[in-house]
């Protein structure tokens, strides 16, 4: 591996190319993007998310759609239930955060601070799992029954509260420990699709949004753990991941991004198998379709047959398909905008075959510019700064004509590099299409910035793939004669 030598740069600092060629003769060049800003309140800026929301309340503060209060539900037994209600009254008046481990302090959530958001609650909208519930389901002997019940209980339950004149915006889920030790997950052997492993939560997940309002899953451990237990987070961090969420799914916008181009649609494509190891069918999980404000939209896509063993563990569409995943996608973003994007791209993490690469290009015949770029992790390529500190988030670098890019590192901002472990850059394989690699590697770094549900600086996969693997997991619980739920929030 060569060593590049890099010195910090700030994160507000100009971009700076550099190159240096490496022992092998290969050309490597090195640059590093400032950190993008986000906007909150009045379009304040900020790089961090909780800096943000903390000095200037989140992006929609002012605007029609800020919910004044949001409503909340809760599902669970009596014990569960009063613990997880305990839990957000108490963090809803803030959290100290710990300058030593650089953990930020959560500014509350109430009409006059953090989220500028009252988190109401009447005993209507309860609905208590009770205990000969709880002993009915222990009494089921076969696991597989016992899991199907306890998903069926729980969907019950949602359905009434949804049911209600003012029903809540958001469901807080706290299932028992003992429900979720013994049901978490469970194996089931199909005659005729074989061995079949159901999780708890994707499965919750994928039943309940039938029923029309977002969930919010609290559990005991977190909501009766002592200040400094072993495997939970800080309740700072807690804060601040659950509060983000709740605002998020009671309706609320957190931050927008700035730099993402207009009137542009961002695709991400991922597939998941459906249920069954021995179903040879995959399933897109698509598409999701984010716009230039950060607003997504879930979309399944045709089925397809792969046969891993011949083609190889990556699927790939096929033109047609391939060009009928996108008219998807297009045909929804023009319901939801009432116009064509002018400019499409779409990410993926495998490189494109030609014939996939083919139908997605004539879906865009009529869109004037787009960019089909692979982006994936990697590990086997990785630069190494002088010193003790790891490489710049930011960093873009080239060996030969193959790019990386750093979305996670060193963080100028945070001082501090907050992942436990070394970090990998993304690989840009493979582009088609008009827009340059700098433009679209700036656009990454944005995206990974998206995540609604939770308040961290940034993620290491733009939104685009991150969340079409998360739809995924969920969306193969989803039968085939059901319409998936277009909203992110219903799935995570």
């Amino acid at each position: 591996m060569t060593q590049i030598d890099s010195q910090p740069v700030e994160d507000q600092a100009p971009f700076q190319p550099g190159s240096r060629e490496g022992q092998s003769g290969i050309l490597i060049r090195a640059a590093h993007f400032r950190e993008p800003v986000l906007a909150f309140a009045a379009d304040r800026q900020h790089v961090d998310p909780k800096t943000g929301i903390a000095r200037y309340g989140p992006a929609g503060m002012g605007s029609p759609n800020h919910p004044a209060t949001i409503r909340l539900g809760y599902v669970g037994s009596g014990h569960s239930t009063a613990g997880a209600q305990r839990l957000i009254e108490r963090y809803a008046t803030g959290v100290p955060g710990n300058p030593t481990d650089k953990l930020q302090d959560f500014p509350g959530c109430a009409r006059d601070r953090g989220f500028y958001t009252d988190l109401v609650y009447s005993q209507r909208l309860t609905q208590t799992i009770t205990q000969h519930e709880l002993h009915d389901l222990k009494a089921i002997k076969r696991r597989a029954l016992q899991f199907t019940a306890a998903v069926q209980l729980f969907s019950d339950k949602v359905r009434l509260l949804s049911q209600q004149d003012e029903r809540p915006d958001v469901i807080v889920l706290a299932p028992p420990t003992e429900l979720v030790t013994t049901i978490g997950s469970v194996t089931i052997r199909d005659p005729q699709r074989g061995l079949i492993v159901r999780n708890f939560r994707r499965t919750l997940k994928a039943e309940l949004m039938r029923h029309g309002v977002p969930t919010q899953i609290i559990l005991e451990r977190t909501s009766e753990a002592e200040p400094g237990a072993r495997n939970i987070d800080p309740p700072s961090r807690v804060a601040w991941n659950l509060f983000t969420g709740l605002f998020y799914k009671g309706g609320g916008t957190p931050w927008k991004p700035i730099g993402l181009r207009s009137n542009t649609c961002y695709i991400g494509i991922s597939f998941h198998r459906s249920l069954g190891s021995a179903d040879p069918t995959i399933h897109t999980s698509v598409a999701q379709a984010f716009d230039d404000s950060g607003v997504g939209l879930v979309l399944r896509g045709p089925d397809f047959p792969w046969d891993q063993q011949r083609l190889g563990v990556s699927p790939h569409l096929e033109a047609e398909k391939a060009a009928e995943l996108l008219g998807l996608v297009l045909r929804r973003y023009r319901q939801e905008t009432g116009r064509d994007p002018a400019h499409v791209v779409v990410h993926k993490t495998s490189r494109y075959w030609p014939a996939e690469r083919e139908g997605l290009q004539d879906a865009l015949r009529g869109i004037s510019r787009f960019d089909l770029l692979a982006v994936s992790p990697v590990s086997e390529v990785r630069l190494v700064r002088t010193g003790k500190y790891p490489p710049l988030r930011g960093t873009l670098f080239a060996v030969g004509d193959i790019r990386y890019l750093y979305t996670t590192g060193w963080i100028s901002f945070l001082a501090a590099y907050p992942h436990g472990h070394v970090p990998a850059p993304l690989q840009i394989a493979d582009h088609h299409g008009d827009s340059s690699i700098d433009v679209l590697a700036r656009e990454i770094l944005i995206l990974t910035k998206m995540n609604w549900n939770s308040a961290g600086f940034a993620g290491a996969l733009p939104i685009t793939i991150r969340f079409s693997r998360r739809v995924g997991e969920v969306m193969r619980e989803i039968p085939p004669d059901r319409e998936p739920h277009p909203s992110f929030k219903f799935y995570t």
